[in-house]
């Protein structure tokens, strides 16, 4: 699944435009804790988390995942979002919870 098909499919907003919309989608991770998503999150997954601070940005470059996903609609600063363009880094938003949103990705993932 690509990241544009995922953000139709859940009915994510897609808060970076056209950027990165066709890149696969093999896996996803949930948490906060940036040291914890370094350690342990894959290479082409979806990140879901409630941080939005410019460090996310670090983080999704330095382990190159797919795109990350802000539950809750959750607000960003304009500057995070110029930033992850700038960087070929997709932002997803969606309106429910992470916990709701690692549910649908995982269950879209695994019907391909």
């Amino acid at each position: 699944m690509k990241v544009g098909e995922l953000a139709s499919a859940l009915g994510l907003e897609v808060l970076t435009g056209n950027v990165n919309l066709d890149r696969e989608i093999q896996s996803g991770y949930t948490s906060d804790l940036l040291s914890d998503v370094i350690a342990n999150i894959e290479e082409n997954s979806v990140w879901i988390t409630i941080q939005r601070h410019i460090n996310i940005l670090g983080v999704a470059r330095l382990k190159d995942i797919a795109a990350i996903l802000i539950p809750r609609n959750l607000q960003l600063d304009q500057e995070v979002i110029d930033k992850a363009r700038t960087e070929s880094i997709a932002i997803l938003r969606g309106g429910l919870s992470a916990f709701e949103l690692s549910g649908l990705l995982y269950n879209a993932l695994k019907r391909g």
